[in-house]
């Protein structure tokens, strides 16, 4: 099964696929899911114990391993209000789903963020994602 992006909203699909493919994901289900402050400060309270709200989660479901029927990556949910960039915040939402980590890595996953961006709107010189929250 190819990548199905059917639960992404259309502007985002092109960010989504873009990291897809920097990650080497070929195959899999993932959506992306819009929400307000209040939704987001309460799955961060619930999920990372951070009682806040914040720019994207990322949920991931059955990871890098094979699954026996269509894999399904997770859900990246995005608070508009509190992402400077939507499509910055899907690229970085979807590493997650891919097993990128930038709190555990030497870097990795934000110089792959940079590169994904910067193939989506050369010369766009912003931080990344998590970057921008320091």
């Amino acid at each position: 099964m190819p990548v199905d992006l059917a639960d992404v909203p259309v502007e985002l699909r092109p960010a989504a696929r873009a990291a897809l493919r920097a990650a080497g994901v070929v195959e899999g289900h993932l959506s992306v899911d819009l929400v307000p402050p209040g939704r987001i400060r309460e799955l961060n309270r619930e999920h990372r114990g951070r009682d806040e709200p914040t720019d994207v989660l990322s949920f991931p479901i059955d990871g890098a391993e094979g699954v026996a029927g269509p894999r399904e990556l997770g859900d990246v949910v995005i608070c508009p209000e509190h992402a400077a960039d939507l499509d910055r915040a899907t690229v970085h939402g979807v590493l997650h789903l891919c097993g990128y980590d930038h709190e555990a890595d030497e870097g990795e996953m934000l110089a792959l963020e940079y590169a994904v961006m910067q193939a989506l709107r050369p010369g766009d010189e912003r931080p990344a994602a998590s970057e921008e929250r320091r």
